[in-house]
């Protein structure tokens, strides 16, 4: 207890899900026989707002040459393959607090991480974490949001909402907020790109991310036709990931914008496959390459969760047969 296992992965970068020992899909990843991580977290069930999670009522390889490429695209070229190839190494995740668990020795100089590993708002964060390389400096201290401690809300953040950070003797929340401030206030790879232009549409595009989850949270119980309420959306998100072509992410490269959309876009595209039968990137071959780039980014991997996982939650949240 408190301290940190950590194994390097030498064998092959294909992952699949890590299944705990009930069955259910963990966020740790198991490759070629090497457990690289685990976790006891549950499927537990939230009330999702515009800015974090809260508990719901009980009611209900060989890297390509870049020395042709000039100065500005090989340095970003280079930083993808640092976030993409890196020698990996996994953290062993700390089982989620409950109500029986001691709170932690607060303001004592630790920089933590409170999240609920299910939550969409804390992954980001969590993310963020993992792609300035911070797992030694930022410590995860994860929430079991349906038995929580009292200490959580008395003590620590009285929103009593993931994610929160504790951080130079004071507690930070809301995720979009975190995310900067973690890129900004922490060393490691810088999370925007330096262009004027690349910094002012990723303002534009992170504002417009609760507008976009919105959107799909409302089909979710929706009759009408899933292209005419999903469409708008998911071809907005086409065109942003358009505008530049030195990359395939909204920014080119790999950037905080990424981060605030990944941990929704894993939810909301089997979720719509399995109920709505319908696939947000078809006709979206940038979306489309999206996914399978951003599913190499290994900060982005050890938080991610199994699709069936995600769907079978959603559905019973939502009251869905």
């Amino acid at each position: 207890p408190g301290g940190k296992r950590t194994s390097v992965n030498l064998r092959s970068p294909t992952l699949a899900p890590c299944h705990l020992e009930d069955g259910s899909a963990g966020p740790g990843y198991r490759s070629g026989g090497l457990v690289t991580a685990d976790v006891t977290a549950r499927s537990e069930h939230l009330e999702i707002g515009t800015r974090g999670c809260h508990p719901r009522s009980t009611h209900s390889a060989t890297s390509p040459a870049v020395s042709t490429l000039p100065c500005s695209s090989r340095s970003i070229r280079l930083q993808q393959l640092r976030w993409r190839w890196q020698l990996s190494v996994k953290e062993v995740l700390p089982p989620s607090l409950d109500s029986t668990a001691d709170l932690p020795p607060l303001f004592d100089g630790t920089t933590r991480l409170y999240i609920s590993y299910i939550c969409p708002y804390a992954q980001r964060t969590w993310i963020a974490r993992n792609a300035k390389g911070l797992q030694e400096k930022i410590t995860l201290v994860p929430i079991d949001l349906q038995n929580r401690p009292a200490w959580y809300k008395e003590k620590v953040y009285p929103t009593n909402k993931v994610p929160s950070l504790e951080h130079n003797n004071e507690v930070k929340g809301e995720s979009l907020d975190l995310v900067k401030y973690i890129d900004a206030q922490f060393e490691g790879p810088a999370l925007l790109p330096d262009d004027p232009a690349k910094r002012e549409f990723a303002e534009e595009l992170l504002s417009y991310s609760d507008a976009f989850n919105l959107a799909s949270y409302e089909a979710f119980t929706s009759n009408g036709d899933a292209e005419e309420e999903l469409g708008p959306s998911y071809d907005k998100i086409e065109d942003a990931l358009s505008k530049f072509d030195d990359g395939p992410f909204f920014l080119g490269q790999f950037s905080q914008v990424d981060i605030v959309y990944a941990p929704f876009i894993e939810r909301f595209q089997p979720f719509f496959a399995d109920v709505k039968k319908y696939d947000i990137t078809k006709g979206r071959p940038k979306l489309a390459l999206w996914i399978e780039e951003l599913n190499e980014i290994e900060a982005y991997k050890q938080t991610q969760r199994d699709p069936q996982e995600h769907v079978a939650a959603l559905k019973k949240r939502f009251g869905i047969e």
